[in-house]
């Protein structure tokens, strides 16, 4: 069967997934996931602030990337493609980034619009729903920016009905706002307005009501489900499908918020590139759960391991 790569490059994290397409008697196709990767670069690092990307964060970009062109040819791989977020859509300096990517992995990276990247993370989440659980809100939740899309999946097609990228993330608020550590209430209540404020532009856009089933990707929800459940290693196949009620993502918020950075990095789950900004992002979540509740969208989060990396493959096929 042929074999897809994806890699996904955030503001916070790179990602790679390598697949084997398998073709359904329908004409569709399934992923059978052969490796899955995820490296801490911040590539947006102090991007918010000037406006470029730092020296250092390229080159440690540069050296997981080169990794994944190792382990995607080990693996026989016939299609590639590279994606890019918000980090360097917003730099003045991200020609560099490109020719980085371009002598390193031998393809040109493509910087998506958010609109593309929310279509994209809806595709991969919703593959293993049940249709009838929907419509779905799906919210994607990275560094530099966070995505709200609203759609449907009839078990072999995914129809986005209405999609928002707002540029509130975990990194940028946490640059933002939650200097102190931990960080101080005024500092928390600024960081929670902010999103709010943002946030408000997403749900204007996307009428979360229409929504039976609320699923979050990326690596804040799944860490948060991991912290939720005490696990003392992480395990995706924990996290993937986990749910998180309301009151449980509160709870996750206040207390990571009240956490320094010595209580967090204790924790065994939360990867030591996610240590500083896991509280910024519990606060994202926090937010986009009072924002569906007070307009009357669903109130359980489903935590979901596929996102935007099985969206990219699927679109290779």
């Amino acid at each position: 069967m042929p074999r897809v790569a994806a890699i996904d490059c955030g503001t916070n994290s790179i990602r790679l997934l390598v697949a084997e397409v398998t073709p359904r008697h329908d004409g569709t196709v399934d992923l059978r996931d052969l490796h899955r990767e995820m490296r801490i670069v911040r590539l947006g690092q102090g991007v918010d602030a000037t406006g470029r990307l730092a020296p250092e964060a390229l080159e440690r970009t540069r050296a997981a990337l080169a990794d994944y062109t190792i382990a995607a040819r080990r693996k026989g791989v016939e299609k590639i493609r590279m994606v890019a977020t918000s980090a360097t859509r917003d730099a003045s300096n991200r020609d560099e980034f490109f020719a980085m990517t371009r002598e390193t992995l031998g393809v040109e990276a493509e910087v998506i619009s958010g609109d593309e990247e929310a279509r994209l993370s809806f595709t991969g989440a919703v593959g293993e729903q049940d249709p009838d659980d929907g419509p779905f809100v799906v919210v994607d939740i990275g560094g530099g920016s966070t995505e709200l899309v609203l759609g449907t999946w009839d078990g072999r097609r995914a129809e986005v009905l209405a999609a928002k990228s707002v540029d509130i993330g975990c990194v940028r608020l946490t640059e933002r706002a939650l200097k102190g550590d931990p960080p101080t209430a005024a500092e928390i209540a600024q960081a929670r307005a902010l999103v709010e404020g943002v946030l408000a532009e997403a749900f204007d856009v996307v009428d979360v009501a229409k929504a039976r089933t609320w699923i979050g990707v990326a690596g804040t929800v799944t860490t948060l489900s991991a912290v939720a459940q005490g696990l003392v290693e992480y395990d995706s196949e924990r996290t993937h499908l986990s749910k998180l009620s309301h009151a449980d993502l509160d709870r996750l918020a206040d207390d990571l918020l009240a956490a320094d950075h010595a209580t967090r990095a204790a924790n065994p789950v939360i990867h030591p590139g996610r240590v500083d900004v896991i509280g910024g992002g519990a606060v994202i979540v926090q937010a986009l759960a009072d924002g569906l509740a007070a307009r009357g969208g669903p109130d359980q989060l489903v935590v979901s391991e596929h996102d935007i990396l099985d969206g990219i493959a699927l679109a290779l096929t």
